[in-house]
């Protein structure tokens, strides 16, 4: 008798259709949010999820200056850069750089970090937009409402 044999079906980048997100970051705690951006910019919060392809969506965060870091992290979390020259290195903590310039770097740097390494990873950060205001251009590609708020709610023991 045969045994019943198993496959794995292996999505084609041809076969890929991606969606459109919006995530509003006002309130949201930083780890958190940038897991659930994370897995939805890799894809595996789909059925037909294949690692060596990149099956995610789009995702648009706006309100990203707006976003929190718990406990003392906004004073004690320092992210560093080397200038490339020696003793060239310079660190800024999180507080400064949200109320720098540029706040939404401080979650691009999140979800970076959670995107696997190399040229399929870079290939999925660039479908990610985040905007530090409430406006955005992509309004045109209809995004779906991500209420990353209420997944966090819904994952927590005894909540």
């Amino acid at each position: 008798m045969k045994a019943l044999m198993k496959t794995t079906k292996s999505v084609k980048p041809a076969e890929v259709e991606k969606k459109w997100h919006l995530v509003d970051a006002e309130g949201l705690v930083v780890g958190r949010a940038a897991t659930i951006i994370a897995n939805v910019l890799r894809g595996k919060h789909k059925t037909s999820f294949t690692p060596h392809v990149d099956c995610g969506d789009n995702v648009v965060v706006i309100n990203a200056d707006k976003i929190r870091f718990t406990g003392k992290k906004l004073q004690n979390k320092v992210y560093y850069k080397h200038t490339g020259y020696a003793g060239g290195i310079k660190e800024i903590t999180a507080g400064k750089v949200l109320e720098g310039r540029f706040p939404e770097r401080v979650l691009e740097k999140a979800v970076e970090r959670m995107i696997p390494r190399g040229p399929l990873g870079r290939q999925q950060m660039r479908n990610l937009r985040i905007f530090a205001g409430t406006e955005h251009p992509h309004a045109a590609q209809n995004p779906e409402v991500l209420d990353i708020a209420s997944m966090n709610r819904k994952n927590k023991v005894g909540a």
